[in-house]
């Protein structure tokens, strides 16, 4: 055969087994699943946990050090409900509302000199509504001061593994001492669940009645997205938009936690991307 006869061969078998390799680079790659973007922050981190095996599904920066903001009332709610479960208080217990607890900025229910608030309502009132002065009023009751119960909160959490949490306060108000991870909150939220399964309810309510006031909560993605029950936003400048959320759809159940995101927005858009990715991976 004539040589330029074979190199016009050797010519079209090169093209042809580049192209095979390319369409085989390309298949690997459509059946990889693609990850979920990541938000696109200096403050972004995630986790997403299996809530009934505690295996971890998704993960971005889950270890890194971060600021909780109102996430840290789910620690205050964890030591509430150990006092309720315990009989030290009950739900009619009234809590007295300090000069102090009443001088917490927004978000807060706002009392007068004197006033108190039940347990029951100050359990609504930290769940749904965040309130500042409600959260320090429960410190000071079950502590004494709202330092002694923030260091009974940093060690409850290292008797949980949340190894890289400190609280300074039972608000989550600013406190360059205060910091948490994603990877704690998502311990604590799966503790709160299996601990106080009786009390998880809460977390879950939209608004509620106190003093004939209808309260309106923070939390969109409850009623809005199928399955979310739970279970505490938070927000302060230096951490950006945070959230738990609890999600469960017959016997799978996530815990997914988001950090730093720049509104609330792209927090509850990307929860709801990462729902729908790994809610069908979760065991049964």
């Amino acid at each position: 055969m004539p040589r330029p006869a074979l190199a016009a061969i050797f010519r079209r078998l090169f093209v042809l087994l580049v192209a095979a390799i390319a369409i085989s680079g390309c298949t690997s790659v459509e059946l990889e699943a693609p990850q979920p973007p990541r938000l696109e922050t200096e403050r972004y981190a995630a986790i997403v946990v299996d809530g009934n095996s505690g295996r971890m599904l998704y993960q971005s920066d889950a270890e890194a050090t971060r600021y909780p903001a109102s996430l840290t009332k789910m620690m205050t709610l964890y030591l509430l409900f150990e006092a309720l479960e315990s009989g030290r208080v009950g739900l009619a217990t009234e809590i007295p509302v300090s000069d102090f607890a009443r001088s917490r900025p927004p978000t807060k229910i706002g009392f007068k000199a004197g006033e108190s608030i039940d347990v029951d309502s100050a359990i609504r009132a930290l769940a749904t509504k965040s309130a500042n002065d409600v959260a320090v009023a429960v410190a000071e009751y079950l502590a004494g001061s709202e330092e002694a119960f923030a260091r009974a909160m940093t060690a409850r959490a290292g008797q949980l593994g949340m190894r890289s949490t400190v609280f300074r306060n039972a608000s989550g108000l600013p406190d360059d001492g205060q910091r948490t991870s994603a990877r704690d909150m998502a311990l604590l939220g799966m503790a709160l669940r299996k601990r106080f399964p009786q009390y998880f309810h809460y977390f879950g309510e939209r608004d509620f009645t106190y003093r004939g006031k209808l309260i309106r909560g923070h939390n969109d993605l409850i009623g809005r997205v199928p399955g979310v029950d739970g279970i505490k936003t938070g927000y302060i400048r230096a951490s950006g938009y945070n959230i738990v959320t609890s999600v469960s759809s017959g016997n799978r159940r996530l815990i997914v936690v988001v950090m730093g995101a720049d509104s609330a927005r792209s927090r509850n858009d990307h929860v709801e991307q990462l729902i729908a990715r790994y809610l069908p991976q979760a065991g049964s």
